[in-house]
C-alpha cells in the first residue's frame, strides 16, 4: 500500500526522512522526490539485519578502472536517482516489491584508499555478515571489481562455485597475473580459482572482442540484438538451471545514447525496456546476489545513468520479490 506523507500524518513537521524515521519496514511512503534524506528507495538505514530479506549497500570504489573514473559516487548517485521511483507499484511487474520483501539500506562499506591492496578483503569482510544473517545482498557499484570480493564471500558461504548472469559490453575475462586488481579481469581470475562455475554461467550484450571464454557462454551484442529478448532468456535459463546465482549488470550493457554517465561506454548497446524484460525473464531462478556497477556521474547528464542503475536495482528487487507472498504488515501506515 501507498501512502503519502501528508494523508499518513497530517502535520507536516512530523512527516518526511523515512530514511531514519520509518518504524514499519513494509510499504512505500511517497515523499517529494526533491528532498528529504537520502536512502535507496526511501528504506531505513540500519545495520539491524534481523527479519531482513535483502540488504542494499554502496561499494563507492573506483581504483580499478582502465579508462574514466568517478563510480565511486555511484552508489550516491542512484540512491538519489531512486526517490523519482518511491511512489507505488513498479512498472511493469504491477506490484511493490516492499510489499513482500523487508529490504534496508545498509549503507556503504568504508575502506582505506591508502591501503588499495586490503580493499578486496574489506569488502568481502563487509558483505560477510550480511550472508550469515541469511540476508541477500544487492550492491551498488563502483566499478566491476567490487563484484569480485562478493562473490568471493558468497562461494564461501554457500560452498560451491556460483552461477554468473553477467550483463556488460565487456566480458571481463581478459588473462592477467595473479594478484591484480582491474576491473577488466576479474572474472578470469574468478573462474580460475573457482569462485564462478564457469560452465553454468552466462555472460550477454558483449561488444568488445575476447577469443578466450575461460568456459562462460558468451552472447555477443549483435547474437542478443538478431536473436532477440526471449532466446536471451532461453540461454539464460538453460545455462544457469537450478544453481545459486548472482546477477552483475554493468551500466555500459547500455547503450551510450541511454547511459552515458559510465567509465567505458560502447555503443551499439540496449535500452531500458529490453534490459526490464530481461530482468523479467529470470523469474524462479536460485537469486543469492545482485549488483549494479560502472554509474560514473561525472559523465552523467540529467541523472540519464544513475536513473538506469536506480530502476535496475529496484527491478531486481521485484525479481526477487515475483513468488514471495504480500505481508499483512506492509498495509499499516507508520
Amino acid at each position: 500500500m501507498v501512502d503519502s506523507i501528508y494523508s499518513v500524518v497530517g502535520d507536516c513537521m512530523e512527516a518526511g526522512d523515512s530514511a531514519f524515521r520509518r518504524q514499519n519496514p513494509y510499504g512505500t511512503i511517497a515523499e517529494p522526490t526533491y528532498s528529504g534524506a537520502l536512502s535507496f528507495m526511501r528504506r531505513r538505514y540500519s545495520r539491524n539485519l534481523e527479519g531482513v530479506d535483502v540488504a542494499v549497500f554502496g561499494l563507492p570504489y573506483d581504483l580499478a578502472v582502465s579508462n574514466r573514473p568517478g563510480t565511486r559516487f555511484g552508489p550516491r548517485a542512484i540512491r538519489a536517482a531512486s526517490t523519482n521511483l518511491c511512489f507505488g507499484e513498479a512498472w511493469p511487474w504491477y506490484f511493490d516489491p516492499f510489499d513482500r520483501l523487508h529490504v534496508v539500506d545498509y549503507g556503504d562499506c568504508v575502506f582505506d584508499h591508502g591501503r588499495p591492496a586490503q580493499i578486496p578483503e574489506q569488502i568481502k569482510a563487509f558483505v560477510q555478515p550480511i550472508l550469515q544473517a541469511g540476508v541477500t545482498p544487492l550492491a551498488m557499484g563502483g566499478d566491476h571489481f567490487i563484484t569480485y570480493p562478493v562473490l568471493q564471500a558468497l562461494r564461501e558461504h554457500h560452498g560451491t562455485p556460483i552461477s554468473l548472469i553477467h550483463f556488460d559490453a565487456h566480458c571481463d575475462t581478459w588473462a592477467d597475473e595473479d594478484g591484480r586488481i582491474d576491473h577488466g579481469t576479474m572474472f578470469y581470475h574468478a573462474a580460475k580459482q573457482g569462485v564462478t562455475a564457469p560452465e553454468r554461467s552466462i555472460q550477454l550484450g558483449m561488444r568488445t572482442t575476447n577469443h578466450e571464454t575461460h568456459g562462460y557462454e558468451v552472447k555477443s551484442g549483435e547474437w542478443l540484438h538478431r536473436n532477440g529478448i526471449p532466446a536471451a532468456i532461453e540461454a539464460i535459463r538453460s545455462r544457469v538451471g537450478d544453481h545459486p546465482c548472482y546477477i552483475t549488470f554493468d551500466v555500459d550493457f547500455l547503450d551510450p545514447s541511454v547511459a552515458p554517465g559510465t567509465g567505458t561506454p560502447v555503443c551499439g548497446g540496449f535500452n531500458m525496456f529490453q534490459a526490464i524484460e530481461l530482468m523479467q525473464g529470470m523469474k524462479g531462478l536460485n537469486i543469492v546476489g545482485m549488483d549494479v556497477v560502472e554509474v560514473s556521474p561525472p559523465y552523467d547528464h540529467a541523472e540519464m545513468t544513475a536513473l538506469a542503475g536506480a530502476t535496475l536495482a529496484h527491478n531486481m528487487l521485484c525479481l526477487f520479490a515475483h513468488d514471495k507472498p504480500e505481508v499483512s504488515s506492509a498495509t499499516d501506515k507508520e
